[in-house]
Parts: C-alpha cells; sequence; structure tokens
C-alpha cells in the first residue's frame, strides 16, 4: 500500500527548545531531525508505523507484506522538553531532539528505544538506481530475550546475542521480524538481504537497499497478542482441510505410479492410518522437461488413474511444483518469451542426471519471475491444465527461495518486474506461493488451498502454507535444532510448520559394508525420536533420500520400533478433533499450534529458554527425546549397527515443568506439581508428555483417515485442578463455507470449585452436522460419565 500523507488542514508547531516544526493529520505526523524526515503513522491504536528517510528525499512503497490499511486513529501530540510524545489509547511513541530518536511505551513501561543516532543511510547504487544501504539500531534491555528472525539450524531459541545474514536459503527462511518477552514486536518492513546483529553495542537491521528505514512496532502484551497484531497486519490464517492434520508419507521420490499407489495400498493392508502421499519430482522425465507440470515420464503414462487410485483409497495427494522451468517445457517457452526468466543459476545445474552434475550439459533451468502478476498468471495456468484437472489436492512448492547456485554479486542485479533481485530477494516466497493461493482461491471455493512449502516471509500464513525446514542432514543434532526452529518460525506469525521426519540426507547411515540404513539401529532410534516431535507438529510427514522411511521398512506388527512408530501415528488420529480446533483457534483468535514455553507461562523465566520442550495447543506439554539413549549419537566407519539393542528397557529424561499450573502425566495421570525440574521414564514408544491441570481434551475415535469415522461417540478428558475451558469446533472440512458461517462449535466449561462440567448450546450449523451425539467425560482417577448430546445446554457433576 502507498505510504502517501493526504495532509488535511495541517497544523504547524514548534516542538519546545528547538522551533521543530511537524505537520498532523488524521493518520500520523511528519517532522524532521538529524537531517532525515520522519513519517510516525498509527495504523491501529497499537501498531505503528516508523519511516525515515534523507530530508531530500521522497519516500513511497507499497508493501509486500502488509495488507492492512491503515485508518484514523485518535491521537494527540504534545511538544515538551525538546521531544514530541504522541499518545494513542495504547501507546505513547516519543520523537527526541535534535537527534530523532523514537522510544515506545506502555502505561509508563519503556518497551524499545532506537539508539541514539541509530539511523544511517548510506548512498548506493542498485544498478542504475540511486539508493541507500539502510540501517537502524535499538537498544534492548540487558536481559530481554527476543524470538523469531524465521527458521535458523543453530539450536537457539533466545535470538539474542545472534548475528544473521538474513536471505533465503534451502534450511534458512528469513523474516525480518523479532518479538521480546515484554509485549511487542518489531517487523522490518524491507526485503533484500539483511544483516541482524545483536550484541553489546545494540540490536540492528543493516539492508543492501533501500528508499528508506521502514518498520512496524505492534504491542500486543504478550506473546499471542503480538502475533494477533502481526496478522491484523499482514493478514489472517485460512483454514487447512481436516486430512492435511493426518499423517503424510513420501521420499524422494516415487520412480512410478505403481510404486506410489502402492505405498498407499500397503498401509491400508497393514491397518496404519496414512492421509497422504506425495509425489516428488520428475513425473515430468529429464531435466530438460524441469518442472513441465505435465506427465511425461513413461513411468506416469495414466496419471488420471493414479489420482484416481488414491483416492479411492481414502488419500489425497499433493505434488511437487518448483519456481524454475527446463528449456524444453511448455511453461518456459511461454515466459521466456514475455522476458519472464531470471538468468542466475539454480537447481538442477545440469541436464545429467548423474550425481555430480555434469556441468560440461548445462540444464538451461531458469528461475521465473514470481513478483510478474502474468507471471504468476502463467504458472497457474500450466499448474491447472496439468495437475490440478486431474484432481491433485494440493502443492509442494519446492525451491520457494528459490535456489540460487554459486551467487555472483552481479546476479543481484537481475531485473525483476519489482525491480532488482536485490530489492526483493527475500519475498521471492511470499509471491511464488501467494500466486498459486490467490488463483486456486478464484478457481474455486469447493476445495482449500493446501501449500507444502520450502521457504517464506512475513505475510506468508494468509496463502494456506505449511513451511517444512528443508534439507536437512539425519542426525541427533539436527533433530534438537528443529524444536527452537520451528518455535521461533511460529513466533513470527506463521502456525504451520513441519520438518522431514528422519532428516532428509541419511546417508551416513548407509555405510558401505554394512547393513542398509532402514535396518540400521543406529537410525531406527533417531527415526522413532523423530516422528514422536513430529507428531506434535501442525502437519505431520515422513520424508527423506537414502533410506525408505515407510512403516513397513522398520520390522512389522510386534516389533519395538514398528510399534513405537505405529502408537504414535495413532497418537496422532486420536487427537485430530483437538488439533483441528486448535485450527480453529489459529484461524478465529490468531493462536498457535507450536508454542514456546514463555508463551503460555512469560511470568516463570526458567521458561523463557527451554529449547527442547513446548505446548501443542494450549493444552499438552511435548518434551521429545532428543538424545540417544539406545545407540550412539556418532556414527563410525567401524561400527558394528548389527549389534544387539534391547529397545525395550527403560530409560529416562529431565522435563522442566513450568510454574503457574499444576501437570498430569499424560500416560500414568499422576499429578506433578509446576515449577520443577523432574525426571520421568521414557521408552522407545514413551516420551514425556503432560498436560495441563484445567484442561478438557477431546480424543477421536480410531481411524484409518481422517474422515472414516464421524466423531459421534468423543471422549472428552478432564483435567482438574482449576478452572478450564474448550470449544470443540466442526465444519466440512474441505472447503470454504466456513466463511460464511457454515461451522458449530460446543463449549466446554469446567467449574473446578463445583466439580461441574457445562456443555454450551451448540451454535452454528452445517450440512451433515451430527445432531446427536455422545460424550464419555473421563476424569484421570477414572470416574466416567456417558452424556447425550442434542445441541442443548448440559451440566453435569463430576
Amino acid at each position: 500500500m502507498k505510504f502517501i500523507y493526504l495532509l488535511i488542514c495541517p497544523l504547524f508547531f514548534c516542538a519546545a527548545g528547538y522551533g521543530q516544526k511537524y505537520e498532523k493529520n488524521n493518520l500520523g505526523i511528519k517532522t524532521q531531525a538529524d537531517g532525515n524526515t520522519i513519517e510516525i503513522q498509527f495504523y491501529t491504536p497499537s501498531i505503528v508505523r516508523v519511516v525515515k528517510y534523507p530530508a531530500a528525499g521522497v519516500y513511497s512503497k507499497e508493501s509486500l507484506s502488509v495488507n492492512m490499511k491503515p485508518s484514523a486513529t485518535p491521537f494527540t501530540v504534545k511538544s515538551q522538553n525538546g521531544q514530541l510524545v504522541l499518545k494513542s489509547e495504547s501507546l505513547n511513541v516519543t520523537v527526541q531532539f535534535p537527534t530523532g530518536e523514537i522510544s515506545f511505551e506502555s502505561s509508563g513501561q519503556i518497551l524499545l528505544r532506537e539508539k541514539k543516532q541509530g539511523t544511517k543511510f548510506k548512498p548506493v547504487k542498485d544498478t542504475d538506481t540511486d539508493s541507500y544501504t539502510v540501517y537502524q539500531a535499538f537498544d534492548l534491555e540487558k536481559e530481554e530475550p527476543i524470538y523469531g528472525l524465521g527458521q535458523h539450524q543453530r539450536g537457539d531459541l533466545n535470538q539474542r546475542n545472534q548475528n544473521y545474514r538474513l536471505e533465503q536459503g534451502n534450511t534458512e527462511d528469513a523474516v525480518t521480524f523479532f518479538q521480546s518477552v515484554k509485549g511487542y514486536g518489531l517487523f522490518w518492513d524491507n526485503y533484500a538481504p539483511t544483516e541482524f546483529k545483536d550484541n553489546a553495542s545494540g540490536t540492528s537491521f543493516e539492508s543492501l537497499v533501500g528508499d528508506g528505514v521502514d518498520y512496524y512496532f505492534m504491542y500486543g502484551k504478550n506473546a499471542d497478542g503480538v502475533i494477533s497484531q502481526m496478522r491484523k497486519l499482514t493478514g489472517t490464517v485460512p483454514m487447512f482441510p481436516l486430512w492435511t492434520y493426518g499423517f503424510w508419507q513420501s521420499k524422494e521420490r516415487y520412480k512410478s505410479q505403481n510404486e506410489l499407489v502402492g505405498v498407499v495400498k500397503k498401509y491400508r493392508e497393514l491397518g496404519v492410518p496414512l492421509d497422504g502421499i506425495i509425489q516428488d519430482w520428475q513425473y515430468w522425465g529429464n531435466n530438460y522437461l524441469w518442472n513441465a507440470m505435465e506427465f511425461l515420464n513413461p513411468e506416469f503414462s495414466e496419471p488420471q488413474k493414479m489420482v484416481d487410485e488414491v483416492h479411492g483409497l481414502n488419500a489425497h495427494m499433493i505434488i511437487s511444483i518448483w519456481s524454475s522451468f527446463g528449456p524444453q517445457t511448455k511453461p518456459y517457452n511461454e515466459l521466456n518469451s514475455n522476458g519472464m526468466l531470471f538468468g542466475f543459476l539454480t537447481w538442477p545445474e545440469s541436464g545429467s542426471e548423474i550425481f555430480p552434475p555434469k556441468k560440461d550439459y548445462p540444464s538451461g533451468v531458469r528461475v521465473y519471475d514470481a513478483y510478474n502478476p502474468k507471471a504468476r498468471d502463467i504458472y497457474w495456468k500450466y499448474a491447472s491444465e496439468g495437475l490440478f484437472a486431474k484432481g491433485i489436492d494440493g502443492w509442494w512448492m519446492d525451491s520457494t527461495e528459490p535456489d540460487h547456485l554459486w551467487v555472483k554479486p552481479e546476479d543481484y542485479d537481475t531485473k525483476t518486474y519489482l525491480g532488482t533481485f536485490r530489492k526483493v530477494r527475500n519475498a521471492y516466497p511470499l509471491m511464488a506461493v501467494g500466486g498459486v493461493y490467490d488463483h486456486q482461491r478464484k478457481e474455486t471455493s469447493d476445495k482449500r488451498v493446501f501449500i507444502l512449502t520450502r521457504s517464506a516471509f512475513a505475510g506468508q500464513q494468509r496463502y494456506g502454507a505449511n513451511t517444512w525446514t528443508g534439507d536437512v542432514e539425519s542426525s541427533w543434532e539436527n533433530l534438537r535444532a528443529q524444536i527452537p526452529a520451528g518455535l521461533n518460525f511460529t513466533l513470527t506469525g506463521m502456525p504451520h510448520w513441519n520438518s522431514d521426519i528422519g532428516g532428509f540426507f541419511a546417508g551416513a547411515y548407509n555405510q558401505k559394508g554394512e547393513v542398509s540404513g532402514a535396518e540400521s539401529l543406529l537410525f531406527r532410534e533417531l527415526y522413532v525420536r523423530w516422528l514422536q516431535f513430529g507428531a506434535f507438529n501442525p502437519m505431520m510427514r515422513s520424508h527423506g533420500t537414502d533410506i525408505p522411511r515407510e512403516i513397513y521398512n522398520f520390522g512389522q506388527k510386534g516389533e519395538p520400533v514398528y510399534d513405537a512408530i505405529e502408537k504414535f501415528i495413532n497418537l496422532r488420529y486420536s487427537l485430530l478433533p483437538y488439533i483441528y480446533s486448535a485450527s480453529w483457534e489459529v484461524t478465529h483468535k490468531d493462536s498457535s499450534f507450536m508454542r514456546a514455553l514463555f508463551m503460555d507461562f512469560a511470568a516463570d523465566s526458567k521458561s523463557w529458554d527451554v529449547k527442547d520442550e513446548f505446548m501443542f495447543g494450549k493444552s499438552i506439554l511435548v518434551a521429545p527425546v532428543v538424545h540417544a539413549q539406545y545407540t550412539p549419537e556418532k556414527i563410525k566407519e567401524s561400527e558394528n549397527q548389527k549389534q544387539s539393542v534391547d529397545f525395550t528397557a527403560e530409560k529416562s529424561r529431565i522435563v522442566y515443568l513450568p510454574a503457574g499450573s499444576g501437570w498430569y502425566d499424560f500416560w500414568t495421570n499422576e499429578k506433578l506439581q509446576g515449577g520443577q525440574e523432574i525426571t520421568r521414564k521414557t521408552k522407545l514408544d514413551m516420551m514425556p508428555l503432560f498436560v495441563r491441570e484445567g484442561a478438557i481434551i477431546p480424543i477421536g475415535p480410531q481411524v484409518q483417515f481422517a474422515e472414516e469415522k464421524k466423531w459421534d461417540n468423543l471422549q472428552i478428558k478432564v483435567y482438574p485442578g482449576k478452572d478450564g475451558f474448550f470449544t470443540l469446533y466442526e465444519d466440512e472440512f474441505d472447503n470454504y463455507n466456513y466463511e460464511k458461517g457454515a461451522y458449530t462449535e460446543i463449549d466446554f466449561t469446567y467449574n473446578d470449585k463445583l466439580k461441574k462440567l457445562t456443555l454450551s448450546n451448540r451454535r452454528g450449523k452445517y450440512k451433515g452436522m451430527l445432531s446427536e451425539r455422545t460424550f464419555s467425560v473421563v476424569l484421570p482417577d477414572g470416574t466416567k460419565k456417558v452424556l447425550v448430546y442434542k445441541g442443548k445446554k448440559i451440566e453435569c457433576k463430576l
């Protein structure tokens, strides 16, 4: 949106002592300090935009991330003690003269302040355009934790004392946003590669190019409030289909349609739940046909039959599409004839599929200009005609960073529809993913958009996208890193995230002369623990290369590894009513699935930097086992992976239970007090899970796929100790009728003092809803009461 001041009866005032003039309208003010123009605009009483640029310049930018339109917000301006103080209902924003630094305050507490003379502009040439490197530094409190900045693989939750080059990569997602435990967030609205630094001298962003400093400050009082403000600013989260929350199987890659359909059939034969199968690359054929968005590989000669067979087995299928095209494809030809392809090197390098790449046979594959709306039209045309028309259920949008190999400085001079690649580089995934979402929404409202993608930028939550962590190596160290990576990503406002269960590159477990990786005891332990963690991600998806990941590669029923995998897949399905209701909280109330402990227990400072635990929804504390307990973590050439291991032996893990709540052991129902570190028993098929007191959790039926059985006889687990509340949400599961009010809500309210559970009148209706059902209410001590619910209020003494 354009940041243009329409001065309505501007008034001119003098700031005391300096004669400082400013212009005021119903949106904000404009003034000058330290040789720069400063514009401050209230989007809401608690969201403020700050723009600074050299006084002689002009600033106008249409934000790619921000889709909220500013509206008149009541505020006052007072000139006092060499300052301008802007007061809204929620914030005081102070400009200090003559240096121009800005501070933000609420209820007498300083939340954030710019560093004195912390704004810097260095003139640069962005090819033939005059521009600046733009820099802004802030002073944070010494012990103040901050979170966010996207997805990074260092294993840190608190982002203090970090230095990142924020630029999109395979396993690194750059999001120029952080939030503080003090309840504020800051979005740096610049899309160029950006240096983030936090050290003793300050906290700063510095972007390669920009016409000015441009950031948004928001105050939400707590983490959920900040996320809510960020989504108000950049877009709310649409509902995903229920089936996306089931179990997904994938690999790099199924080499024929018979193999793919055979995997689904095998899961059905074994009775192991499955909702999704994914076809990775090269269903199109060779590298010169890269991403043709057609089934040109002879092993996929009957694609409609394949899709129909998958659907006939009550499963869903999504398919790999990329941001680049081979020179022998129709999309390439049309995009190239319109000047909509970039020239820098991308994957795959070679037309030959032999590894390492034979560079004397270049592939000619080129990335398309996703910034160009006409290019996005062309992209969707081929995706729709070649894939969506055959009933493909969703999109695996790979390489949305996009892949940029052997980077040269001049690559950033590449012209895009919106300027140089340097200027808009980090927004590429936002534009690419948004193009598919917007086009599918225009084509039909009968099928919700579902996109699995490898990269993200601020605002992408509005596009029906789940971001995965990229091609991480299979190792215990990387498993440990996934937890803070996912939590920090979530804390930027994007709730849907997952990692490849088992890690992507697993070749280290396929050592020469030893057993295959799927039989490796070292890999089996790692895979089980990663899968247990994945059961509590927004998407539960097994994927990788080098080692097949389907359950039947890890033994058979009755064996410890197989049984542990099956147990947690079934546990995931039993929690679908809880997960789907949480998804409504995400859409309707700006909540999050994966929650760093401080989000719910900010008063407990010990929870601020717990990197190996999290809340899943607001009731379940998850403590994955992230250290090897049965096998060595490090792989050695001489290691005999056939060594004898007793996977049934009991082990243990230390868990921190946050203060402010009592906790029930999920497995035993034993109650423990919060604010303490405890040691809990683990086994290969058991990791520590806890439920907070006051929680109400619906448990669904045992099924083979998400919609196999209606939720007409749910078990409702109530955990006494505090008052509790839960809303059970249901709708038609895979269309956008919920946007028109086609859904139901039933509130469960627990009064701990009276030991009474109240079910509200059902709100809403939708086609096919249950008019009558049974709820079996269960307490931790085994007490059980059966309620017949017909849509009217019920009170039950427990």
